[in-house]
């Protein structure tokens, strides 16, 4: 008796589980737009239309919803998040003209601190930036945030649920700018006062949040007391209206939120895990100029979930989405977990040194 042949990704399609995650990485990882594919498949004598690839792309973020909640479900699980959002051009329907909506990325990740549970990224699509969205994807959250400072994150906080970490690197960057516009004293020593923090978070990456916490409460806390006692002396010798008063103030009116990582050792110093998962987000930008429409704004951040999520456990997105593709027509929804990246790292792993 002949097999049963096994399901197309996209009904009655003529694209593969291989060629289908070529497309996907090109243009999610590779920030090739599909009309520059569409050419490159031209130049080896192949006529492959940019709409049939953009029918495909939606095909398969359709199919693979159930395995991005799948995802979102296991980042939201985590005790410690990392959040950051990014404008994304958008063209309004009937217009002809773009608006801004906003990607916004949910990391987690406690490798720093030695912990072994499966880093994953998440990303969601809003159609502009307010608060409610954010307030939307934390719903299920409990633990503590490490963002930026913007404000629709404020009634998040309010819950009680959920604890504010502010990023350092935010706080850093303000005398940077500073330093690099006016090469400005107070901007120097603030930076060599916050790169003396940085030096001991180098040291203790990896190890333990009892042995983080320890040494940041012995060597961290009081440079960050110096830290502050400095700022509020400086401030008295400045005007109030000046560049420097205003980054100053910025990291001490964010004073608790920006020292929380010293008494927990999970915590990072600064949000750059999150600011790391936009970059792809922001190459891409460049490329595409603008996504078609809301709908492409959502198929972009279920892709870009899948594709970081792979490479954050080691993995070559492409050979990860092929296997997906090639699995999950058929496979029992109860059991999406099993497609998650790391439950497939091994035999993927195995296929590589066949």
């Amino acid at each position: 008796m002949q097999e049963e042949a096994a399901s197309r990704p996209i009904e009655r399609g003529i694209a593969g589980p291989g060629l289908l995650a070529h497309v996907l990485v090109s243009k999610y990882a590779d920030h090739l737009p599909l009309y520059r594919q569409a050419e490159i498949y031209a130049r080896d004598g192949v006529e492959l239309d940019r709409s049939t690839m953009a029918e495909w792309v939606g095909g398969c973020s359709r199919l693979l919803q159930p395995l991005v909640e799948a995802l979102r479900r296991h980042v939201m699980s985590a005790e410690k998040l990392h959040t950051d959002d990014t404008p994304v051009p958008v063209l309004a329907p009937g217009r002809g003209k773009t608006k801004t909506g906003r990607l916004w990325t949910y990391v987690r990740d406690d490798r720093p601190w030695g912990d072994q549970t499966p880093p994953a990224v998440w990303y969601a699509y809003t159609p502009d930036r307010k608060g409610e969205h954010p307030q939307a994807h934390l719903r299920e959250f409990t633990g503590t945030l490490q963002a930026d400072a913007y404000a629709g994150y404020g009634p998040v906080y309010e819950s009680g649920r959920v604890k504010e970490a502010v990023c350092m690197s935010h706080a850093r960057r303000q005398f940077y700018d500073l330093y690099e516009a006016h090469k400005s004293p107070v901007a120097q020593e603030a930076l060599e006062r916050i790169a003396a923090l940085y030096a001991i978070e180098e040291e203790i990456r990896g190890r333990s949040d009892g042995e983080r916490r320890q040494v940041r409460n012995e060597r961290s806390k009081p440079l960050l007391e110096s830290l502050k006692q400095w700022m509020e002396e400086t401030l008295g010798k400045l005007s109030k209206k000046s560049d420097t008063t205003r980054a100053i103030h910025y990291a001490l009116d964010r004073w608790d939120a920006l020292t929380r990582y010293c008494d927990d050792g999970r915590l990072e110093i600064d949000n750059n895990a999150a600011e790391r998962a936009l970059r792809a987000v922001v190459l891409g930008r460049k490329n595409y100029l603008f996504a078609g429409s809301d709908a492409g704004g959502e198929r972009a951040a279920a892709i870009y979930g899948l594709i970081g999520t792979a490479k954050l456990n080691g993995l070559n997105p492409e050979a990860y989405l092929r296997e997906v593709l090639s699995r999950i027509p058929d496979h029992p929804i109860n059991r999406i977990e099993e497609l998650l990246p790391w439950n497939l790292a091994a035999e993927l792993a195995g296929q590589n040194h066949a």
